[in-house]
Order: structure tokens, then C-alpha cells, then sequence
């Protein structure tokens, strides 16, 4: 009975190093076992088997993980200064922000390459754009401490918002297009699960980031936010466009022509009140600090 009592504790209360191995190789099964029709038997109720063991152990060990974590997040001192510190959070996200914008472009654009599709090649311009207006925001950020010089950031914030509203009418171009022709982008159908992911995930995170930086007080944490909300959405136009191609087989041309036209046309709408509106605020702000300015 106590060898029993051991065998269990040691087979539910592995290192941790072991599980985090075992969540994605468990994953990598089940992708196998649900993906291939032809998948040998054996190793499909092999996944199964070793999945609900995975997650068993995951959540039984999950206590310990997260208090490690916290652990590990108040002795670091690195890790302690970015949680401490909404201005480093800001800029370190701001660098991979311009760098997974400048791969999307680039992605976009090797599919236009390889689909031979107009719709690629715009969506690769908008990204790039949204790239250069990131990176400038990254460069007054090095520059000046955020929230500190009003006015520069303001005639920033109000040039994103120009920008947005330019690149506006591309996007409006893009979904003009997409209706007309009714055919949307052609991805594989596990490019599609991937990219409905990161697209929920990319939506929630800017949605979060737009309420919680405001309190701030800086046109340029705004201003980055704004973009990556617009990004946000262009990626979820992208994305039902994708399912539509990939999962609507049943649907008929006319339901496909109103879905990607509500949607499009939401998504354009949103990004125009943006736009105007960081125009229009902006530009009352710099009027108002010039004047603050003038009178000190």
C-alpha cells in the first residue's frame, strides 16, 4: 500500500520541468491524432491517454507553478522593474509591436507573391504603415519620457490619426474589392485556426491596453494603442474573410457578400471615428496648452 501511495505521488507530482515538456508534446499527439484520418490507432488512443494525464498533472500542479512564478517575479530584479514599471512595459512592447508588424507585412506579402492576390499586397502596405507609425512612436519614446512634453506628442498623436484616416480609405478600397468579387483569402484550415487565435488574442489585449493606459496621460501610449486596435481589426476582417473561404462551403454567395460587407464596413467605421477623433482631440489640446503656455 505505501509503495502504492509513492508510485501515485510520484506519477501525479512530477518536476515542473517535465510537465511544461509534456503540455506540448501532448499537444502535438492530439494535433496528430485529430488532423490525419489514416493516424495508426495505437498512437491516437496513445494521445488521448497521455492528454488527460498531461492536464491531470497540470492541474494538480498548478498551485506550485503559479507560486513560483510570483516567487520568481519578486527576486528577479529585472522581472521586478518591468511589472513596476508602465513606461518600460510600454516601450518593450512598443519594439514587438514594430517587429511582428514588420513580419506580418512581410508574410502578407510573400502570400500576394505566392496567391498572385491584390488583397495581400494591400493588406502588406497597410501593415507596413502601421510599422512606420509604430517605430516613430518607439523613437520619441527613447527620446522624451512619456507624458512629459504634451505638446510634441499631441502633434504626433494627431499625425497617427491623420495617417489612420488615410490609411482608412485603402481598407475601405480592400473591402470595396472583397464584396464585389466575393472571394475571400485562402489560408490551410489549421493557417486559419492559428490566425483566429491570434486575432481573439490580439483583439483582447488591445481592447485591455486602450482602457488601462489612459490614466497615464500620454498622446504617444494613446496613440499606440489606437494602432493596435486598428490592427486588431483588420486582422478580425481578415480572419472571418479566411473562415468564410474555408469553413463556408454550405453558405451561399449572397450571405458571404453581407457578412464581409457588415463586417467591413463596422471595421471602417470604427477606425474613421478613431481617426477623427484623435484628430480633433489633438488639435484642441495643443490649442489649449499653447495657451496654458503663453499665459505662464
Amino acid at each position: 500500500m505505501i509503495f502504492l501511495k509513492k508510485l501515485l505521488h510520484t506519477l501525479l507530482f512530477l518536476p515542473i520541468p517535465i510537465v511544461l515538456m509534456l503540455i506540448p508534446f501532448a499537444t502535438a499527439m492530439l494535433l496528430y491524432a485529430f488532423l490525419y484520418e489514416d493516424a495508426n490507432p495505437i498512437a491516437v488512443y496513445a494521445s488521448y491517454f497521455l492528454s488527460a494525464y498531461t492536464l491531470t498533472v497540470a492541474c494538480i500542479q498548478a498551485p506550485r507553478l503559479i507560486r513560483k512564478i510570483a516567487a520568481f517575479k519578486r527576486e528577479n530584479k529585472y522581472v521586478s522593474l518591468y511589472t513596476s514599471d508602465a513606461h518600460l512595459r510600454i516601450k518593450l512592447s512598443l519594439y514587438g509591436t514594430v517587429a511582428m508588424n514588420t513580419l506580418y507585412a512581410l508574410m502578407q506579402l510573400f502570400s500576394g507573391f505566392y496567391f498572385h492576390s491584390v488583397w495581400f499586397y494591400a493588406l502588406a502596405g497597410y501593415y507596413a504603415l502601421l510599422a512606420v507609425m509604430r517605430f516613430f512612436l518607439l523613437r520619441d519614446t527613447l527620446r522624451v519620457q512619456p507624458g512629459t512634453a504634451l505638446i510634441p506628442e499631441y502633434k504626433r498623436y494627431r499625425f497617427c490619426g491623420i495617417m489612420l484616416l488615410l490609411m482608412n480609405l485603402t481598407l475601405a478600397v480592400i473591402v470595396f474589392y472583397i464584396v464585389r468579387q466575393n472571394r475571400g483569402f485562402e489560408y490551410h484550415y489549421i493557417h486559419t485556426i492559428a490566425l483566429a487565435a491570434y486575432t481573439f488574442t490580439l483583439m483582447a489585449m488591445a481592447i485591455k491596453n486602450v482602457i488601462k493606459y489612459r490614466r497615464f496621460g500620454s498622446p504617444v501610449m494613446s496613440a499606440a494603442k489606437a494602432i493596435s486596435l486598428a490592427s486588431a481589426l483588420v486582422s478580425m476582417l481578415s480572419l472571418e474573410t479566411a473562415m468564410l473561404t474555408a469553413f463556408g462551403e454550405e453558405n451561399t454567395p449572397e450571405f458571404r457578400q453581407i457578412m464581409t460587407a457588415s463586417t467591413g464596413g463596422g471595421v471602417c467605421v470604427i477606425v474613421l471615428t478613431m481617426a477623427v477623433y484623435m484628430i480633433i482631440r489633438s488639435t484642441f489640446a495643443i490649442k489649449r496648452l499653447k495657451i496654458n503656455k503663453t499665459q505662464t
